[in-house]
């Protein structure tokens, strides 16, 4: 099953564009947590999303298994085809996204830098990073 794993991080939600459907979720590097990287997740044509402004243990990205599919179906009024399109966000299971294929990407970044997920600047980038998708 593909995922995106990031335990033990804070993580907050840093931008929606509503007109591009486009949602990121960040965790910046803190002594608290004795991290020195900027880790990003972006989700594309989001749909419906259920979250929490922080999420304090870190994210775990993964589709939704068919129990939790369901219940989600039923309780937002969601179509059978969103099954493959639904995407738990934390490692209970509280928070979701209807959405295209999640990314990921981390590096080394201060506070006030851009986001790694600033589409006007090529990527790769010009100082070392890491990426993925959820797939």
């Amino acid at each position: 099953m593909p995922e995106f794993v990031c335990a033990g991080r804070l993580f907050r939600v840093v931008s929606f564009a509503a007109s591009h459907r486009q949602l990121v979720l960040r965790s910046d590097a803190t002594l608290i947590d004795g991290t020195t990287t900027r880790v990003e997740v972006h989700f594309g044509h989001v749909e419906l999303m259920l979250l929490k402004p922080v999420y304090e243990k870190g994210l775990h990205v993964r589709l939704a298994s068919e129990t939790e599919f369901a219940v989600l179906r039923d309780r937002h009024d969601l179509a059978a085809d969103d099954a493959s399109a639904t995407w738990m966000i934390d490692p209970g299971g509280g928070g979701f996204v209807v959405s295209g294929t999640p990314s990921w990407r981390e590096a080394v970044r201060r506070f006030e830098d851009p986001s790694l997920f600033d589409f006007s600047v090529p990527w790769p980038p010009d100082f070392p990073a890491e990426w993925g998708t959820v797939d």
